[in-house]
């Protein structure tokens, strides 16, 4: 809007611009040519005309001139133009914002809703987890231009202030199940107290960007408070100590001693270069293996082909003992003695959360951070090359991006892979939109703040459908599966309908995790199943 404004502001300069110069011109022409005097009014009387094409009155008007002919010619097409350009500047933006359909500022009556007030990345994760688990919604946001922009994305969505008790109302906080607060820490203090007047038990969720403000939004109202940044920097941290240790780090455990984690394939391990089909995995540890992220995609049926190596993440599942035999054929052989140390770049939220993080373990940490604060060891520019080895990255064990511009990530991730081949590159995404660029770059692992945020709303919020990995680069979904019921998983094709993984199902209380082909689903059992964000929405739409 301000950019059309301002395009309106300069037409109508230029058109009492020319229509001045015109006017001159035309009265010094008319005295030259024709030997006639024209006053200033006069002049601009007929130059008006001419641009307008509404004609010259009664009187009729000769030029007995080439000159002069030419001139009104000239004028004529000038304003034509003119009138052509004004079209597009106001013409077609008032007919369409006449036609454009005003957003909704109240909503019917509805119960056990999500309410979120403002609109992030992270709340269009959590509304498409949301939509898939047919859980009903409401987005509140003040801008009204934002507020028509999502009515015609088809996205549930009132018009109104999200800090006003009386907006509230519109959206029935009282009967909602739970209210997010999405917006700057300020104004989310400020919806927790309007929610509190209308309504003392519902549950409100805040999201935090400093930290250190969570206890004044929970005297505000607030039942929950996330930092999402705080979160990120805890799953990055974990991540690099669980790459360079044999212990197997947080894991998602299922049922009794059956667990879930992830395990990058170092350089020079046992596993190394082998072929899938050949590297004895399952007969030498009894882990089964879920499927595999290589550069960013997930294999959920990885082809026994498929070669590990530096590149390849593997999701797979099994008892604790299974998993840390695993753990051990994923390490590089020497893993113990030749690297001890992480790289933290940046220094803001995540990267101090990466840094109190690894103080718990052996690594020794350096911190670079363009600016000279308390806690940086290197102060400078992590995509310059003399910064990055002064930091010692061709002798790390990894090296840890928390940067909050996504595009200065992806040119550090390119320079770090060229100086030291073998580091292992663990990454902040900003959008998920980039999580591919940095793939490409070189990263081996990324993790989206925004999905992150995304999933740890929705795993807090839905109950019975539980989101168990909100930190994970794979989704893990607890559900049940209604219209799949009396089928076995043979007939039901799951993964090759929906790209998704039955890893176990619960049945009265135990945890079936042997399922062959022939294993019938019933109507209430709990299904543990892995797959993308995208492959466990496809799944909810056929499974209920």
């Amino acid at each position: 809007m301000k950019r059309q404004r301002r395009r309106a502001l300069l037409y109508i300069a230029a058109f009492i611009t020319v229509l001045v110069v015109y006017t001159f011109v035309y009265s010094w022409a008319m005295q030259t040519f024709e030997g006639v005097d024209r006053s200033f009014l006069e002049a601009f009387g007929i130059v008006i005309e001419t641009f307008t094409t509404t004609g010259y009155g009664t009187d009729s008007i000769y030029w007995d001139s080439m000159e002069m002919q030419i001139l009104v010619i000239i004028m004529q097409m000038t304003g034509v133009v003119l009138i052509f350009m004004a079209l597009p500047l106001f013409v077609a933006p008032w007919i369409q914002e006449a036609i454009r359909a005003s957003p909704p500022t109240s909503m019917d009556e509805l119960d056990g809703h999500v309410v979120i007030c403002g609109y992030s990345p992270r709340a269009e994760t959590l509304i498409d987890e949301l939509r898939s688990w047919d859980r009903n919604y409401v987005v509140v946001v003040s801008d009204r231009e934002e507020a028509l922009d999502l009515y015609e994305a088809n996205v549930n969505v009132v018009h109104g202030d999200p800090e006003s008790a009386e907006v509230l109302e519109k959206v029935h906080v009282g009967s909602a199940d739970t209210i997010i607060a999405d917006a700057t820490d300020e104004q989310n203090a400020s919806i927790a107290l309007a929610v509190r007047e209308v309504s003392n038990d519902v549950q409100v969720i805040s999201l935090v960007e400093d930290a250190d403000l969570t206890n004044y939004l929970k005297y505000a109202g607030a039942d929950q408070v996330f930092s999402p940044r705080r979160l990120l920097g805890h799953s990055l941290a974990e991540k690099v100590t669980a790459s360079v240790t044999t212990d197997l780090g947080e894991t998602v455990t299922i049922g009794e001693d059956f667990e879930i984690v992830e395990l990058s394939i170092q350089d020079g391990s046992k596993v190394a270069g082998a072929k899938l089909a050949e590297s004895g995995i399952r007969e030498r540890t009894g882990a089964s293996i879920i499927g595999l992220w290589r550069r960013g995609e997930f294999q959920s049926s990885p082809s026994p082909d498929t070669t590990l190596d530096e590149s390849t993440i593997l999701l797979v599942a099994g008892r604790e003992k299974q998993l840390e035999r695993l753990k051990e054929m994923t390490l590089s052989d020497g893993h113990g003695s030749a690297r001890r140390s992480v790289i933290v770049a940046g220094y803001g939220e995540v990267g101090s959360t990466v840094e109190e993080e690894m103080q718990s373990t052996a690594m020794g940490t350096v911190v670079v951070d363009i600016e000279d604060k308390p806690g940086v060891n290197v102060v400078g520019d992590v995509t310059d090359e003399g910064v990055l080895r002064e930091a010692g990255v061709e002798h790390a064990n990894a090296l840890i991006l928390a940067l909050g511009d996504d595009t200065t990530t992806i040119f550090a991730t390119l320079v770090a892979r060229e100086l030291a081949p073998g580091v292992e590159i663990v990454a902040r995404a900003n959008e998920t939109d980039n999580i591919g660029k940095l793939y490409s770059a070189g990263a081996d692992y990324v993790l989206a703040l925004e999905t992150v945020s995304g999933r740890m709303l929705a795993s807090t919020i839905l109950d019975e459908e539980e989101v168990i990995s909100p930190d994970k680069q794979v989704e893990i979904v607890r559900t049940t599966a209604p219209r799949l019921s009396g089928q076995d998983l043979k007939d039901a094709a799951i993964r090759s309908r929906t790209g998704c993984t039955v890893i176990a199902v619960e049945r009265n209380g135990d945890v079936i995790t042997d399922l062959g082909p022939e294993f019938t689903i019933r109507r209430d059992d709990q299904l543990i199943i892995a797959g993308t964000d995208d492959d466990t929405n496809e799944f909810a739409e056929i499974a209920q």
